[in-house]
């Protein structure tokens, strides 16, 4: 299997989902000969055409108002958005209308579309390029919101995004974009939207993430194996809605503790309906509060600060021992 990044990992996705489904279109702002601010869609115009890659003004409430019409008349747009900062510009289509139109129609229409679009911190960007806001996406009915890890999965998480019949909001942890290669089959490969993924087996800790904080929760669990002899299971979630509890409820009846990380801030996060979830299912398991490694209640931070505010390596370590020693 070759190794990719995960640009060339949902390039490929792209490009040979494409050649299989006329009916899927892309959209975008400079996604056509530039290929996309972070080349996803590189080539995949002088292969397909611009009437199948569409470069779109900037105009994100009109490349989702757009995809929304296509995906009614039987197409399967694939829009991007250039940052997702930019998305609050297009949520009103997303909710209103997107969200609702199976509901709405009683079943007689569904809005086969994606919204990808990069999120998060780590490559020292500008403001309203680095925000983490899955919340918004995931709170909302009608809407499911997938959040890949590395290359593998998110191949195989867009493509299962793009054959979906509902709309799917695809979240591009950007830190992740060039960050790591992962062996990637060329044959096709999915995996089930609202599963989530053991990535490290464990007895002792359950550590709960998703998206850009999976490798630093890796990188942790193996120092505390290392120094302290401590082996932590950790859980990629990989989509919020529909949300996935079963292997994090089934790990904490194991382990009896359990550390959540994201780099969205905490109040209201994705991490308190984490909590929450473990709290009623798996409460009488729990030998100690769960703890919660998070960004801040604060616009994130320019370049120098902004790895302070993001989870890092010693924060998750210094929550497991607190966990752990409780």
């Amino acid at each position: 299997m070759a190794k990719m990044t995960m640009v060339q990992a949902l390039n490929l996705a792209l490009k040979q989902e494409m050649e299989k489904d006329d009916s899927i279109v892309l959209l975008g702002q400079d996604i056509g000969p530039d290929g996309g601010v972070f080349r996803v869609t590189d080539h995949l115009i002088n292969k397909f055409g611009k009437e199948r890659v569409i470069d779109t003004p900037l105009a994100e409430a009109s490349i989702i108002g757009m995809s929304i019409g296509m995906a009614i008349h039987g197409l399967k747009p694939v829009c991007e958005i250039q940052f997702s900062g930019f998305s609050y510009q297009n949520f009103h289509q997303l909710e209103n209308h997107a969200a609702r139109m199976r509901w709405r129609t009683q079943g007689r229409l569904t809005v086969p579309m994606v919204m990808r679009a990069p999120y998060g911190g780590g490559v020292r960007a500008l403001e309203h390029h680095s925000e983490s806001r899955e919340a918004y996406w995931a709170h909302t009915p009608g809407l499911k919101t997938v959040i890949p890890s590395g290359p593998r999965k998110a191949r195989a998480l867009l493509v299962s995004a793009i054959r979906d019949p509902d709309p799917v909001i695809f979240y591009e942890a950007k830190a992740l974009y060039r960050a790591f290669r992962e062996e990637v089959p060329e044959e096709e490969e999915t995996w089930p939207i609202g599963k989530s993924n053991v990535a490290r087996p464990g007895t002792d800790l359950t550590i709960i993430t998703y998206g850009a904080m999976l490798q630093p929760a890796l990188k942790a669990a193996d120092k505390l194996s290392d120094e302290d002899g401590i082996e932590s299971e950790i859980i990629d979630l990989l989509t919020l809605s529909p949300f996935d509890d079963s292997l994090m409820i089934d790990s904490v009846k194991k382990t009896g503790r359990a550390l959540v990380i994201h780099e969205a801030p905490r109040s209201f996060g994705p991490g308190a309906e984490i909590v929450s979830r473990l709290m009623e299912d798996a409460f009488y398991y729990l030998e100690a509060p769960i703890q919660r490694v998070t960004g801040f209640d604060v616009i994130i931070p320019y370049f120098s600060r902004e790895k302070y505010y993001l989870p890092g390596i010693q924060r998750i370590i210094t929550a497991a021992h607190n966990v752990l020693q409780a």
